[in-house]
C-alpha cells in the first residue's frame, strides 16, 4: 500500500495551503492508498477524519509532527495533544508509555547540525547527532529538502541500522506525494499502520 505519511493542512497547519478536501482529491488522483495527517502539535479529532474520507476509498491516518528542542519528530500512536517545545527524551518518555512509533523528520535539512556546512560533514559526524538514539525510523525522504539532504539521512539511517521512511512534507497541493511509504502489508487502520511500522515492513518511493 502506498501511503504519504507527512502532510499538512491549512487550518491545523498555519504554514500549510492545503485545504483538507484538496488533499482528498490529489491524493485520489495519483493512485495513493492512503496519507496520514500529521499536523504541527496538532491530533486531528476521529469523527472529523472519518468524514472526511467519507466517499472514497483512501486510508486516512492521524499521526502528529511534535516539535521538540532537538527538531522535528512525527509521532504515530500517541493519543495525546502536546503543546509546547519537550526534549526528545520526553517525547520518547510519552511514546514508550503509549508503545507510539517515533520517525526523525527531515534530520538534515539545512545541515544546521555542528554548525558546518554539508561539503565539511561526514556520515560518522551526521550519525552522532544526539536525537537520532532516541527514535525508530529516520524520514530519509522529504518533498521539502535537497536531494543531498535526503541522502544524507538514508546513509545515516543505514549507519544507524534504523528504518527509512518517506513522506511529502506537502504544505502545497502540488507536493502531495513527492515521496511516500510504500507498505508490504495492507493498511486498514492506524493500529495496523503502528504495526507494519515497527515490523519494518516498508519501502519509499515517489507517486510522482
Amino acid at each position: 500500500m502506498r501511503i504519504d505519511l507527512h502532510v499538512h493542512t491549512w487550518p491545523r497547519s498555519q504554514c500549510s495551503h492545503i485545504k483538507p478536501e484538496a488533499l482528498v482529491q490529489e491524493a485520489a488522483r495519483l493512485g495513493l492508498d492512503g496519507f496520514c495527517l500529521t499536523e504541527h502539535q496538532v491530533l486531528w479529532d476521529p469523527d472529523e477524519v472519518k468524514a472526511l474520507g467519507q466517499g472514497t476509498d483512501l486510508v486516512i491516518l492521524r499521526g502528529n509532527e511534535i516539535t521538540t528542542a532537538q527538531g522535528d519528530v512525527l509521532v504515530f500512536g500517541l493519543e495525546k495533544d502536546i503543546q509546547g517545545i519537550m526534549t526528545i527524551q520526553e517525547l520518547k518518555a510519552e511514546a514508550e508509555a503509549a508503545g507510539a512509533f517515533l520517525v526523525m523528520a527531515h534530520p538534515f535539512r539545512g545541515f544546521k547540525m555542528f554548525g558546518i556546512g554539508p561539503r565539511d560533514m561526514n556520515i560518522d559526524q551526521a550519525s552522532r547527532k544526539k536525537a537520532l538514539r532516541y527514535v525508530d525510523a529516520i524520514e530519509i525522504r522529504n518533498g521539502n529538502v535537497r536531494d543531498q539532504e535526503n541522502e544524507m539521512a538514508e546513509q545515516v539511517a543505514i549507519k544507524l541500522g534504523l528504518p527509512g521512511t518517506g513522506g511529502s512534507d506537502a504544505h502545497h497541493v502540488d507536493n502531495i506525494g513527492a515521496w511516500v511509504t510504500d507498505f508490504e502489508r495492507e493498511i486498514e487502520d492506524e493500529a495496523a499502520l503502528l504495526r507494519e511500522l515497527k515490523a519494518g515492513r516498508f519501502s519509499v518511493a515517489s507517486a510522482r
